[in-house]
């Protein structure tokens, strides 16, 4: 959406003396709130607030032939929508451009950081495997739904756990859960997103920032033995980034990991 001119300048101008609508720095995220088990009907949930920007997530598994090509490994799809109260730009009907990206920017950032244990996924090699479905649902939109998606579907896997399959009768029960959590790793994926507004750059952005902005590239992070370890990178917009600019943003990355996601890293 276009951003009035004068509410674009005031961010630009602001954002030069490093100052920003709301007096936080330019790498300072809004204040993250984790709610977990929000539903009874999934195997996993979790609603996530950054600001006022509030996005739901459920999990459901359920069982299905692998792929040819990893056919001892599980599978996983992410979908995402925006509810019609989240914001008047948004609509009822099928997902927009938007909403997809944004899946496969949280999907991508959880099967490159090795997450999930695909092979203990597997039931029976070459027949059956579990799928992982994760479905994000953004109730408010004050911007940067990207990273509170990508944090919603980590905490609800996080507290998911699989239906009993009961092997005899090759049949999965439903509404039966195990005591075990998924197949999870110490590569946790954090997701941190860097939007360039004019010259300079900062996370977490307002609607209004968000707005202003005219490029933008997440990064996904983990770090396992305190090591950063950056798994994959998604440039949105059509600004182009340099490289310096990325160098810039890199030598962000650790602080902002540090600042932001330790906590919810040792949760």
């Amino acid at each position: 959406m276009e951003l009035p001119t004068i509410n674009k300048k005031r961010i630009v101008s602001l954002l030069k003396e490093g100052k920003r609508l709301d007096g936080r720095g330019n790498y300072e995220f809004r204040n993250i709130h984790i709610e977990t088990g929000i539903s009874n009907k999934a195997e996993g949930s979790s609603r996530v607030k950054i600001g006022m920007t509030d996005v739901i997530v459920g999990v459901k598994a359920d069982v299905q032939e692998p792929y040819p090509d990893h056919d001892d490994e599980g599978t996983m799809i992410v979908g995402m929508e925006f509810s019609p109260a989240a914001g008047e730009r948004h609509e009822i009907g099928p997902p927009k451009m938007d909403a997809i990206e944004i899946a496969r920017v949280v999907d991508r950032g959880i099967r490159e950081s090795g997450f999930i244990n695909w092979k203990e996924l597997c039931i029976k090699k070459g027949e059956k495997v579990w799928c992982i479905n994760i479905d994000i649902y953004c109730i408010n939109d004050d911007g940067n739904v990207l990273d509170a998606s990508a944090l919603g579907a980590i905490a609800a896997l996080k507290n998911s756990r699989l239906p009993v399959y009961d092997k005899k009768e090759e049949s999965v029960k439903f509404g039966e859960l195990t005591d075990e959590g998924l197949p999870l790793t110490e590569h946790v994926p954090y997701t941190m997103t860097f939007y360039k507004v004019g010259e300079g750059y900062l996370v977490d952005p307002t609607l209004e920032e968000e707005d202003a902005s005219e490029a933008r590239l997440t990064f996904s992070v983990s770090a396992p033995k305190k090591d950063k370890i950056i798994h994959a990178m998604q440039k949105g917009g059509e600004i182009p980034i340099s490289e310096v600019e990325l160098d810039v943003m890199l030598d962000k990355v650790e602080k902002i990991y540090d600042d932001n996601f330790v906590k919810l890293a040792t949760n």
